[in-house]
């Protein structure tokens, strides 16, 4: 055992990793911290809680000095504790220990305004961000020649000097309008005599007259110059009544509708002879007669129901409807002849002096632009067979019942 060397061991420290929580947090980390997690700046802070930012900063640091009143600095870190979630006791009295800050008697110095010595030159040079009027972390005005593009100034040289340009061709072109220039001719006119209009003229210069004489006196000639530029008379216009007055009229005596039989006892109304009156009466104008025998019409007959549409050449509708079974119905006689469009083309015929056409075609189907016309459904259409269709001839046995005389 002896001479057995011994070695003491050295405990080496062991520097363990510290977390969040081994640090002490201070009261300004904590405000910063809960402001950024709301997402907040110092300007949002002074919009919504009505404090200067500048003190907002100085209860984050902790610093009294930054109040001018120290009586109000409870009420500004309890509301702005508040405005953080945070307990507002608890964070005045974190904020009395950091700063050293107690509160004092409503009447005492303390609670008075405070009254910060000057600053040295060196240090009052130095603006502080906080207390200025501007803060410095909102975004400052730009200046007025900063909003002007260097670019835009050439523009506007070059624009005005087209408006004066435009300006001044108008003055001109307007000068030059108005402007009136006499041009010089080849003979320049003599002055035969010289003439005072307010001189009486004497009576031995009379002037020589059209004919070449001359004039007894002045008289006569100022007399031919009357005559000639005296105005002429406007001749009266003489109005002369054409007809008597309309409550003498007589249709049956004067006019187309004239009956001159029945005229004779209102000759003596006239003042005129029953001679006179048979000499004039064959020249006044008879009543028109028409001469030419009428054209047949066209007459559409439904044996059963049906739908039917007439269009004039114009193309506007005559007649739409349906058409039940003895339902007849006669075309207009115009100058070009109408259009006929039938939806159950089996069902009607048409009747044309007497005689039955058709029908206008087969059952269930639809016939258009059908000419009415005398001409076109004679040659088109044959003499329906009465025995052919029983609708058709129990329709024909009606008509002709119906239009039978009846003793």
């Amino acid at each position: 055992m002896i001479g057995r060397r011994f070695s003491r061991k050295v405990e080496a420290d062991v520097v363990e990793p510290k977390g969040f929580d081994d640090y002490e947090l201070r009261l300004g980390d904590l405000m910063r911290g809960e402001r950024a997690t709301m997402g907040k700046s110092l300007l949002d802070v002074q919009r919504e809680l009505r404090i200067r930012a500048a003190y907002i900063a100085a209860i984050e640091n902790c610093d009294p000095e930054a109040f001018d009143t120290p009586g109000f600095i409870a009420g500004y870190v309890r509301s702005y504790a508040r405005y953080l979630n945070m307990d507002a006791d608890v964070a005045f009295e974190a904020f009395c220990a950091e700063s050293g800050f107690s509160t004092a008697h409503g009447m005492s110095a303390a609670a008075s305004s405070a009254k910060k010595p000057p600053l040295p030159r060196q240090i009052s040079s130095q603006r502080d961000p906080f207390s200025a009027p501007t803060t410095p972390f909102a975004p400052a005005k730009d200046a007025f020649f900063s909003q002007i593009e260097p670019r835009a100034i050439g523009s506007s040289l070059v624009l005005l000097l087209l408006i004066g340009t435009i300006g001044y061709g108008g003055w001109t072109v307007l000068n030059e309008v108005q402007r009136v220039q006499f041009a010089p001719v080849e003979n320049t006119p003599d002055v035969m005599s010289d003439l005072d209009p307010l001189r009486a003229r004497p009576a031995s210069q009379a002037l020589v007259d059209v004919a070449g004489t001359e004039p007894g006196g002045g008289q006569a000639r100022n007399d031919a110059l009357t005559r000639m530029y005296r105005p002429q008379a406007l001749d009266v216009p003489v109005l002369v009544a054409r007809d008597a007055p309309i409550s003498t009229l007589d249709p049956s005596t004067l006019g187309a509708f004239a009956n001159l039989p029945e005229a004779e006892p209102r000759i003596a109304a006239l003042d005129i002879t029953a001679t006179d009156f048979a000499q004039i009466g064959p020249q006044l104008p008879q009543m028109p007669q028409v001469v030419a025998e009428p054209t047949p019409g066209v007459e559409m007959v439904a044996v059963r129901s049906a739908w039917v549409r007439v269009n004039a050449a114009d193309g506007s509708v005559i007649f739409e409807g349906i058409m039940e079974a003895g339902d007849r119905y006669s075309v207009p006689a115009t100058e070009e002849p109408a259009r006929l469009r039938v939806g159950e083309s089996g069902s009607v015929y048409f009747a044309v002096s007497g005689e039955h056409y058709g029908p206008v075609g087969r059952r269930g189907t639809v016939t258009s632009n059908v000419e009415l016309s005398v001409d076109h459904l004679t040659a088109t259409y044959s003499v329906a067979d009465l025995d052919a269709d029983t609708d058709l001839a129990r329709t024909v046995a009606e008509a002709r019942a119906t239009d039978a005389p009846t003793e």
